[in-house]
């Protein structure tokens, strides 16, 4: 296959590693890898670049400034700004509690690390973000962990495990909209791909995490009476759920839901029209790292494409792939390691985003079952990592009381999704429940 057609080499690397140096150099320095914020880390790369590629300074920055203006990365940028104001009205108008309370009432004690699992999936499915769901269970999963005699381990893994099966399939995740984004597939598509794998593994997850529940907690003591909930707040997760399956344009589907949930916050007073103005306002600054961060990529990535690095990637992976299946392990493989570096799974999507295009080109691959891929693997080593925000907040949540390989010991949905996900990829009748038409023409 001969589709490299300009010169590369490995020195178009170095603003990538140097990128990836100073983010992750910083984070092992001071023992938090996100002491450095993310986006000056990027701008440290960009200023290599500049200094180190071909070219001259106007060209370089005309690259630079394309990239960043990519309509990909733009689209990207405005649905991180509406899912962070979805996410903050809803839970500002009283969603998350009540999908919390919703399920602790009708969840008896040898269904709590299942039930556990099956609220934080449901919570990060419609929040889009793993790390908000363990926030707000975290404390919850701890103390039921406690008084009902259920290890903290596998509580806290089954928590973790709910939720990075959300983070992977939610429409308003990071990691779902880098990997449309990036592989030019409709988020409805990807959803239905994803489901195939992601499903299978979840079920298997509640059945085994069942059978450990009823071994571990016959002992349970008195549960803590769990609060009221509101069928209406939680709606508008619903609705956006429902919405975003039936294949509505991403724009309108997160448009209506921050309209619904500002509805109903001020018919019951959760917020005046002012504070419900706010609440949007501070979802969008929640996205501001992730926004600036996709920005400069974008501008990063665009500098080291023009100057051979992608090609040259390219290059290497294609002495080592031969077959579409082999493909799709490299794939995996080059997300996983990159987000082993970076320790961010959304980062790791948007810089081997490019890479993994033009691979799945090369092979004539099914686009959707590539941005799936992409998105497990992210999220599969995301959620394995000893210094990832969500084993971090695990740990920090139990007070010491855990070690980390306690908990990743009993995060059976993780080795359960890579067993299934190794299974679609090298398993051949599997690709009969994986439609492959083409590409649509809207992207989202």
């Amino acid at each position: 296959m001969h589709y490299l057609r300009t010169r590369t080499g490995p020195v178009a690397l170095i603003p990538f590693l140097v990128f990836i140096t100073c983010f992750l150099g910083t984070g092992y320095l001071l023992d938090d890898f996100y002491a450095l914020p993310a986006p000056i880390a990027v701008v440290v790369g960009i200023v290599s670049a500049i200094l180190i590629l071909r070219g001259t300074p106007s060209s370089k920055i005309d690259t630079l400034l394309r990239g960043c203006g990519d309509s990909k990365i733009l689209t990207m940028c405005l649905i991180y700004l509406l899912a962070g104001g979805f996410a903050t009205v809803t839970g500002a108008m009283g969603g998350i509690d009540s999908v919390v309370n919703l399920g602790l009432t009708y969840i008896s004690v040898e269904f709590l690390p299942a039930g556990i699992f099956i609220i934080a999936a449901f919570l990060s499915l419609s929040a889009g973000t793993s790390v908000g769901s363990i926030v707000a269970l975290g404390p919850i999963a701890i103390g039921l962990a406690d008084q009902s005699g259920i290890s903290l381990a596998l509580m806290g893994g089954s928590l973790l495990g709910g939720a990075m099966f959300g983070d992977n399939l939610s429409i308003i995740s990071d990691t779902t909209i880098a990997a449309t984004q990036s592989l030019g597939v409709s988020m409805k598509d990807k959803f239905r791909v994803n489901m195939y794998i992601a499903l299978p593994a979840a079920i298997l997850t509640v059945i085994l995490l069942y059978f450990l529940g009823r071994e571990a907690g016959m002992s349970a003591g008195a549960l803590p009476t769990p609060g009221d909930f509101s069928l209406v707040e939680i709606f508008p997760y619903l609705l956006v759920l429902v919405l975003a399956v039936s294949g509505l344009n991403v724009f309108y589907v997160l448009f209506i839901g921050i309209v619904v949930a500002g509805v109903i916050g001020l018919y019951q007073q959760d917020f005046s029209l002012l504070g419900y103005t706010q609440q949007i306002y501070d979802g969008f600054l929640g996205m501001t790292d992730i926004f600036l961060l996709s920005l400069l990529t974008g501008g990063l990535a665009a500098m080291v494409q023009k100057a051979g690095g992608i090609d040259y990637i390219l290059k290497k992976i294609q002495k080592r792939v031969k077959t579409k299946r082999s493909a799709q392990v490299g794939i995996g493989a080059l997300v996983g390691l990159t987000n082993a570096a970076i320790a961010n799974n959304t980062v790791s999507i948007i810089i081997t985003g490019p890479v993994a295009k033009q691979i799945n080109d090369v092979f004539k691959m099914n686009p959707r079952k590539t941005a799936t891929i992409l998105d497990i693997f992210a999220c599969l080593v995301q959620g394995s990592l000893p210094y990832g925000a969500q084993m971090l907040l695990l740990v920090s949540f139990a007070e010491g009381r855990v070690a980390y390989l306690d908990l990743l010991g009993e995060a059976w949905y993780l080795l359960l999704l890579f067993v299934v996900t190794l299974i679609a990829i090298l398993w051949k009748p599997w690709d009969r429940f994986v439609p492959n038409t083409q590409p649509d023409s809207k992207l989202i």
